[in-house]
Parts: C-alpha cells; sequence; structure tokens
C-alpha cells in the first residue's frame, strides 16, 4: 500500500522533526511507501534530520548482510542502494554492493560495494567491503579494505589511500544501523574518530 502522504519527504521530515524520534513509526511509514517515494523521502532529510535518527535507532534493528544483498540474489550481481549523504556536494549517489562468488548466500562473511555518484571521476569509486558487527548488530563499510573481485559492470578496483580519494575515503571505517525493510543509516568516521556525517540508504527492490 503506498504512503497517505502525497508528499513521502515530507512525512518523514515530520517523524524526524517531532520532540522524540521514534523508530517503530519511521519504520512503519517508510514499509508503507512504494520504492520510489522511499527514495524520495530519504533524500529529503538534511544533517539534523539524519543525525537524530542515526541515534534514534540505535539498538533498535539489527542488521544483516542479508538485507543488503538478500540471499536470493546470485553471487557478484549487483545491488543498488540509493543514497543521501550530508556532504557539501554529491549529496545523491548510490552504494552498489554485491556478494563474492566463495560466500555462503544466506550467512556471508562479507560483501564487496562501491560508491556510485557524479563525483567519482574526481574522487574514484570509493571501493569497500562491508562486514558485521554481530555484538552490536551493525554493519561496517571499511574503506580499509578492498575487494578481490568485481561484477564486470563496475569500474576498476582503486586504493583509496591514493589521489583525492584519499581525503574522502581514505582510512574510514562507517557504521551502518537498521533503520526499516530497505532502509539504512550510517555515520562515518576515519581512523575510528565519527566526523560529524550521516547518510541514508533505500535498497532497490
Amino acid at each position: 500500500m503506498a504512503f497517505a502522504d502525497s508528499d513521502p519527504g515530507r512525512a518523514l521530515l515530520g517523524l524526524l522533526r517531532d520532540a522524540v524520534v521514534k523508530p517503530h513509526e519511521v519504520a512503519r511509514a517508510l514499509d508503507s511507501m512504494s520504492p520510489g517515494e522511499r527514495v524520495r523521502a530519504i533524500r529529503a532529510t538534511g544533517r539534523a534530520e539524519q543525525r537524530r535518527l542515526y541515534e534514534a535507532v540505535s539498538g533498535f534493528r539489527a542488521l544483516r548482510l542479508v538485507d543488503v544483498v538478500p540471499a536470493a540474489v546470485p553471487a557478484l550481481t549487483p545491488v543498488r542502494h540509493h543514497g543521501k549523504n550530508t556532504l557539501p556536494l554529491f549529496t545523491d549517489f548510490e552504494k552498489r554492493f554485491c556478494r563474492p562468488a566463495d560466500a555462503d548466500a544466506r550467512n556471508p562473511d562479507r560483501l564487496w560495494g562501491y560508491n556510485e555518484s557524479s563525483g567519482m571521476w574526481a574522487v574514484g569509486p570509493g571501493y569497500f567491503v562491508l562486514r558485521p558487527d554481530a555484538a552490536r548488530g551493525e554493519l561496517l563499510v571499511d574503506y580499509t579494505l578492498l575487494p578481490s573481485d568485481r561484477p564486470s559492470s563496475w569500474p576498476e578496483i582503486r586504493s583509496n589511500e591514493r589521489g583525492l580519494s584519499r581525503f574522502v575515503y581514505g582510512f574510514m571505517v562507517d557504521t551502518l544501523r537498521g533503520v526499516s525493510e530497505h532502509v539504512t543509516i550510517g555515520s562515518a568516521a576515519r581512523r575510528g574518530k565519527d566526523i560529524g556525517s550521516w547518510f541514508l540508504l533505500c535498497r532497490e527492490g
């Protein structure tokens, strides 16, 4: 069922600007939206809303690697997650993920991914390994590790510690938390220190 509000961005912003952010209500609203509405909703958010949501969903919804790439998706098949970050430029982007060929589809130990954006020509694809933090029910976007392979449609794998990539992705390990069935939220950290930057992702399909 499509979300009742004709403006999904306004609906989500209303929930995130309440005196207390209620994760169950946010998840229910997002789950009731169509795929296109969910993307429009997350891309309506700004820094303040993303920060509040990230804090509110701590411990709310345990996140697994199969939530990012479902078990039914074949190995090395890309899964797109549409994103909105709080950086000054290139705020609309995608993270694209896949499962390695040697990983268990139902219980993988890692996923591979990169960042697709209009600024990729300047800062590179920002490759990473997604790995679990099982104790916290969160996932870690580890830019200090690189995939050993990629789908043929993806750009060449490049180090994150050379050129302009160093200033965007170098020494970064971000934390990803679950919000709803399709939506996750992350917080960026460099050398273990939060840098005050967040991002929302919405899985396609």
